[in-house]
């Protein structure tokens, strides 16, 4: 071999050295990348993403949901589950999910869980809510404060009147896995 041969064995095997540290540092960079992306994204913007799609979900207290994700907000979203059944669930009483896509690139709505529930209070709709020891208390939302809400206790299919109401209950926000209204 000679010498122009060697020195130009030399520098293709440096060029393909150099190359193939170039993509390892290449490859460590995007993965370092989407490991610090993944690490910013939240339970709420991940499944803001898989908006409109089937999945199922245990809660605190064993309950388990399987529906159609209808809406997400910041700590909580709404669940269809049945033909007429709509729950919501605060995001904090959610034990797991299956059936997520990976993306997580879409943004919630800005309200909280209080703000959705006054909405439910509002239509004086018969709710069933569910705690975190999986007791299910019927009744109808009267208040909702900052972080608990008062559910006047009836039997679901009567209307919320004085003579109907057993008891007032309070709920604090933290203790809330479902709220099932419809």
């Amino acid at each position: 071999m000679s010498p122009d041969e060697r020195w130009a064995r030399l520098f293709a095997d440096l060029e393909m050295a150099f190359e193939a540290e170039e993509r390892r540092r290449r490859d460590s960079e995007v993965a370092d990348r989407t490991r610090r992306e993944r690490a910013g994204v939240t339970l709420a913007a991940r499944l803001t993403a898989h908006r409109g799609q089937p999945l199922q979900a245990r809660l605190l207290g064993g309950l388990r949901v399987e529906g159609q994700l209808i809406d997400v907000g910041r700590d909580w979203c709404a669940i269809t589950a049945g033909a007429s059944r709509a729950l919501v669930v605060p995001l904090p009483a959610i034990a797991s999910v299956t059936g997520l896509t990976h993306r997580g690139d879409f943004a919630p709505r800005r309200f909280a869980l209080g703000y959705a529930l006054r909405g439910i209070s509002r239509d004086r709709a018969p709710a069933l809510v569910t705690d975190v020891l999986g007791t299910g208390f019927q009744g109808t939302i009267d208040v909702v404060g900052k972080d608990f809400l008062d559910l006047a206790e009836h039997p679901i299919d009567e209307a919320r009147r004085s003579r109907n109401v057993r008891n007032v209950r309070t709920i604090p926000f933290a203790c809330i896995t479902s709220i099932q209204t419809g």
